[in-house]
């Protein structure tokens, strides 16, 4: 029961990441804003979201796990029904920054509970599989959600949806979710640490969005992506010196945990490529509806939950994440190259369904592993920021890829354009379809990356962290676990 608590609160943040999507023609007809303000609706929330999720992290290791996880849903649930009620622009931002900023409290609180409920080896896989799971397919749920609420009903209703789901989680959170009882002084919280690493997250996904609004040579996304790797830097040297440290850099140092981020970031920039340009390729294109789109990626969900529980019960116990993440970084090098190919007459069967499906078993492949391996032997008091580190890592990646992809395609598309003339609509289409394919190969580049990497630092099963190990208390394992 914890564990389906657990999971309808991580759906509802990563429904949230999506679900707006659909909604937002529908939204801005309604209130009558522009083509320019409407990325504030998606950026509003990644902004909050990605910027506080170390904080979030932090205080439910310093004000418990249960309170946290009830606060941020119910916070959550109200902001949801703010946006939903917004009759204006303003108040729709305000509404999404708000989710952005509960989001942040409880992803991160979500996965501390499963880390530090789930202990068995046995169990903590199944729990990871299904987690991993919901952490991947939530983003293709919400498309297809989307559709459904925004043709069936009104988009209002994809905030609303929230709700009921909150309300269900938070008595199944009160029933089920574990009180621990904290023994000896409360730690005290990393003031410095805290606005150092919000200021430097909010430059660095604000940078990013600002690159796939105004361009690359916008000096604003400069003077923001600089400014992140300054704050980011004096971070780093702050969490060197603190009495109580945010983010001890223990944590983030050790081999497989930096893998574990690292492949979770890039499969995070590599998933846009997917969402994406396939929502685009298959609305635009195909002239597929919003329902339409959505139920293209049901095959994608079914293979990532086969794979998520595959690798998860029988595969990562047996051969560890140094096999199971690469073989799922190659899978979707695969898949991205597969939907190189598509053109005009593809056809949803042989095109569009078998590369989505492999990209659903890379997804069930990398996430769950990561997932386990990043939480894996982390000191109890400081699963939560640990775990946060999970949910910064796909945050950071899905606004590096949409920025660098659509930047990347925009320009192809306008490459096309200039060495065609004179322009007709069938160029205009080849346009498009040449913009994909680049977003696709870069994709496949991401994946590539990501598997060369994933090979070098993930320890051997005999070196590392290993998960047989998991069955012991987080505290207790941490210092002999490190150690060997």
């Amino acid at each position: 029961m914890t564990l389906v608590v657990v999971g309808l609160a991580q759906l509802i943040v990563v429904l949230d990441a999506t679900v707006v999507n659909i909604a937002l023609p529908s939204a801005q007809a309604d209130l009558g804003f522009s083509d320019g303000d409407r990325q504030w609706i998606i950026t509003a929330y990644s902004l909050a979201f990605a910027s506080l999720l170390l904080l979030g992290g932090r205080l439910s290791d310093l004000i418990g796990r249960k309170r946290t996880f009830v606060i941020g849903l119910a916070g959550f649930a109200i902001a949801s029904a703010l946006g939903g009620a917004a009759g204006s622009f303003e108040l729709l931002v305000a509404a999404r920054a708000l989710q952005g900023a509960f989001g942040a409290l409880l992803a991160p609180t979500a996965l501390a509970v499963l880390t530090t409920t789930f202990i068995v080896p046995k169990e903590r896989a199944r729990a990871f599989g299904v987690f991993g799971a919901i952490a991947g397919a939530g983003g293709a749920v919400g498309l297809l959600l989307g559709g459904v609420l925004t043709e069936s009903l009104d988009w209002r209703w994809n905030l609303y949806i929230n709700i009921p789901i909150a309300a269900i989680a938070i008595v199944g959170a009160i029933l089920f979710v574990p009180s621990i009882v904290r023994t000896g002084p409360r730690p005290k919280l990393d003031v410095p640490g805290t606005v150092l690493v919000s200021a430097a997250l909010f430059s660095l996904v604000y940078g990013f969005s600002n690159a796939e609004t105004e361009g690359w040579d916008s000096p604003l996304t400069w003077a923001f992506l600089g400014a992140a790797v300054v704050l980011l830097v004096a971070f780093v040297v702050w969490q060197r010196r603190a009495a109580h440290p945010l983010l001890p850099l223990s944590i983030v140092l050790d081999r497989n945990r930096a893998a574990a981020y690292s492949s979770v970031l890039i499969a995070g920039a590599g998933m846009f490529g997917i969402f994406l340009f396939v929502t685009y390729y298959l609305q635009a294109t195909l002239g597929y509806s919003p329902i339409q789109t959505g139920v293209s990626f049901l095959p994608m969900i079914g293979m990532l939950v086969v794979a998520a529980q595959l690798g998860t019960n029988f595969l990562v116990p047996r051969l560890g994440p140094k096999v199971m993440v690469p073989a799922g970084m190659v899978l979707g090098v695969i898949a991205m190259v597969y939907l190189t190919h598509l053109d005009a007459s593809s056809t949803y069967v042989a095109d569009i369904m078998p590369p989505l499906m492999i990209m659903g078993f890379a997804m069930g492949t990398i996430m769950p592993a990561s997932m386990q391996t990043a939480t894996l032997g982390v000191d109890r008091q400081f699963a939560g920021v640990a775990s946060a580190m999970v949910n910064t890592s796909q945050q950071v990646g899905g606004s590096i890829g949409t920025a660098l992809l659509n930047t990347l395609a925009a320009t192809a598309a306008t490459d096309y354009l200039a060495s065609h003339t004179p322009v007709t609509a069938a160029v205009g289409v080849d346009a498009a379809l040449a913009s994909y394919a680049t977003a696709y190969w870069w994709g496949a580049g991401f994946f590539a990356f990501g598997a060369v990497l994933s090979v070098l630092l993930f320890r051997r099963r005999s070196q590392g962290l290993s998960l047989a190990n998991a069955h012991l208390p987080a505290a207790a394992a941490e210092v002999p676990v490190l150690a060997h």
